[in-house]
């Protein structure tokens, strides 16, 4: 049987929310027992919010407050030792990616990076997009082994409680061997709102025809107590900052609910949105990409649309 080995992930104090996800993640690869690291941080405090779905054990290594990847390598090559994992899952994160590659090295597992969908049915086949997301294929791994990063937004957090074993696990981190340290942060290109947390976004884009129209969907979005967002024309014309970005190339989004204005749907800005709960478009063109994924559509205009919504709301 296939034991796992998942990865958490936690930023300024927080789980991030593909440190649930990677647990759904790893139940999907292995029919043995799932473990999880908690690696750094408030540990006690981040095993218990973890302690869901099928994991089984859960190893707590307390080191330090904030990513460091010579810590993350040490102490995941020494939980790896003792739980002799099939597979490691970690998130496609920035982080993730910094110390996958070198776990999956120092392991001597096989890489596969930004896996939206995994499969051991015959071996493991894990399902990628290719060219910018207009296509999905298969990797066929051939190695018994294997770290697989795993694309946020993809899998759903699992549900219930698990009843884990919550163990501290004493790695012995050689400090003279990190190379770098944390010595603050620096945000960059930060705004007034996180997008990613938000509950219901209104998104505007190209259909907005010019920027003295973006008031209109900001109204709609104030009455509806929403987020306002939007897709990379936006963004490119300086109409909107970059923090208010969704798509491939901008933020990865999961509200309860997503309006798409004047949207297209084309498939760099449909990755950073599809996992959103409600999806909601509005668009003049009846046979727009948008419609192939909205639980709700209206092909109309959305001059006409968006004030009507705003006095609903209002």
């Amino acid at each position: 049987m296939s034991d796992v080995l998942a990865v958490a992930e936690h930023r300024r104090g927080e789980l991030r929310e593909v440190s649930h996800e990677v647990l759904t993640a790893g139940a999907e690869l292995g029919a043995g027992e799932l473990h999880l690291a908690v690696i750094g941080g408030d540990v006690e405090r981040f095993a218990d919010e973890l302690d869901r779905g099928a994991v089984d054990t859960i190893h707590t290594v307390a080191e330090g407050e904030e990513f460091n990847h010579g810590v993350y390598v040490q102490a995941l090559e020494q939980v790896a030792e003792a739980v002799d994992p099939t597979y490691v899952v970690t998130p496609n994160s920035v982080n993730g990616l910094d110390y996958a590659p070198a776990v999956a090295e120092s392991l001597d597992m096989s890489l596969v990076t930004d896996a939206v969908g995994v499969d051991t049915g015959g071996g493991l086949t894990v399902t990628r997009e290719f060219y910018g997301g207009k296509t999905e294929g298969e990797v066929d791994v051939f190695d018994d082994r294997a770290v697989v990063t795993i694309r946020e937004g993809e899998w759903d957090a699992p549900a219930g409680a698990a009843g884990a074993s919550i163990q501290a696990f004493d790695a012995d981190i050689d400090e003279t061997a990190l190379g770098t340290t944390v010595n603050g942060f620096e945000e960059a290109g930060s705004g007034d709102v996180d997008i990613t947390e938000a509950d219901v976004l209104v998104s505007v884009g190209r259909g907005i025809d010019e920027e003295d129209n973006i008031p209109l969907i900001e109204e709609l979005a104030d009455a509806m107590g929403a987020t306002l967002s939007s897709s990379r024309p936006i963004v490119d014309n300086g109409w909107l900052p970059q923090d208010r970005q969704v798509g491939q190339s901008g933020k990865k989004v999961t509200p309860d609910v997503y309006i798409a204005i004047g949207i297209s749907g084309a498939v760099q800005h449909v990755a950073g949105m599809k996992g959103a709960d409600t999806i909601i478009a509005i668009n003049t063109d009846p046979g727009a990409p948008i419609f192939d994924i909205a639980d709700y559509g209206i092909v109309d205009d959305l001059f006409d649309v968006v004030p009507a919504l705003t006095e609903q709301f209002a």
